[in-house]
């Protein structure tokens, strides 16, 4: 049986975009400089996936982990860079963009869904976030967390198996007893590999008007709900 449930957090429960673009306009608001803040945050996001894919999965080296605040900074300064905005923008602005990751809104469904989980269910993050950037980000979003698990704990990012795992122990639960929810499928494939079960709701919107991935389930996951208040009826009616 289920007794904890784990979650994808960017893109899953909080909306990046919409977050990490007013981030970007609020930033060069008093530098007069052109900015297409959505661009941007798509630019911002890019690097940040290529940067996590370096040192993915089972067979990353411990020594190799970085603290994804860490990834954030070093991946704006390329984004400012390539765009020739770097020297348009002052220090506080630059340390305010930096943190723009822990405050972002969630998604309507998201703080009302989690509190209907967390009557029956140990709930936690477990992303790539790290242990103080998912602390501010709850605070900020009003996510009514358990505890903080993810990356931080198994000196790895997902899909590595060991972060579920790892993540799992730490609790006392075997991977069995877990479920990993995300609104991306690759992260459903790596937690089913590490034996949790799996729960899968779309969020068409995480990219904009064009996204074209994860807009319906690539698998027969143990739940297909559409969105988090949805999964909790499956979850209140379920004997997984």
């Amino acid at each position: 049986m289920v007794k904890a449930i784990f979650f994808d957090v960017f893109g899953t429960v909080v909306d990046w975009r919409s977050g990490i673009a007013n981030a970007f306009d609020q930033a060069f608001a008093k530098s007069g400089a052109d900015i297409r803040a959505r661009d941007l945050a798509d630019a911002w996001r890019a690097e940040i996936a290529a940067r996590l894919l370096e040192t993915a999965g089972d067979a990353a080296d411990e020594a190799r982990y970085v603290p994804l605040d860490t990834t954030h900074r070093e991946t704006l300064a390329k984004v400012l860079d390539d765009a020739d905005l770097a020297h348009r923008l002052g220090a506080r602005e630059r340390a305010a963009l930096e943190r723009a990751w822990e405050s972002l809104r969630p998604w309507p469904d998201s703080v009302p869904g989690l509190r209907a989980l967390r009557r029956e269910y140990v709930i936690a993050p477990c992303s790539h976030g790290s242990i103080s950037m998912m602390t501010w980000l709850a605070k900020s979003a009003g996510l009514p967390w358990d505890l903080i698990l993810g990356a931080d704990l198994a000196r790895c990012h997902p899909p590595a198996s060991k972060v579920y795992t790892h993540c799992a122990a730490a609790i006392g639960l075997d991977p069995g007893e877990v479920m990993l929810v995300s609104a991306h499928n690759r992260d459903l494939d790596a937690a089913r590999a590490a034996g949790l079960k799996t729960a899968f709701f779309s969020r068409p919107k995480e990219f904009g008007k064009g996204q074209t991935t994860d807009l319906a389930p690539a698998d027969a996951w143990d739940v297909i709900a559409f969105d988090l208040l949805d999964l909790a009826r499956h979850m209140e009616a379920s004997l997984i």
